[in-house]
């Protein structure tokens, strides 16, 4: 059974409880989250868990009302083909 846990600042996707993807992101401010993280198992790559985990996280700070900085590779190339993060992506200024 997979399913997708909280667990402090990072969001976890467990399969049979056994941990195959993760997403960490750390405060950067008191209205700020940065993305720092993510993985995904080899063998579970290509069932878009990467991508599921972004949203995630973007739901949890819209819900916070945070603003959201992906300095992570994968994260900041999501933030560039969804429209629907500009709400709460934080850009250089």
């Amino acid at each position: 059974m997979r399913e997708t846990v909280k667990e402090g600042n990072s969001f976890v996707v467990k399969d049979n409880g056994e941990m195959v993807a993760e997403i960490t992101y750390k405060p950067a401010a008191k209205d700020m989250i940065v993305i720092d993280h993510t993985y995904v198992s080899p063998a579970m790559r290509g069932q878009k868990l990467a991508e599921d985990l972004v949203r995630r996280v973007v739901e949890h700070a819209r819900e916070a009302n945070k603003m959201v900085v992906p300095s992570c590779s994968y994260a900041h190339a999501q933030f560039k083909r969804h429209n629907e993060y500009q709400d709460v992506w934080k850009r250089d200024q």
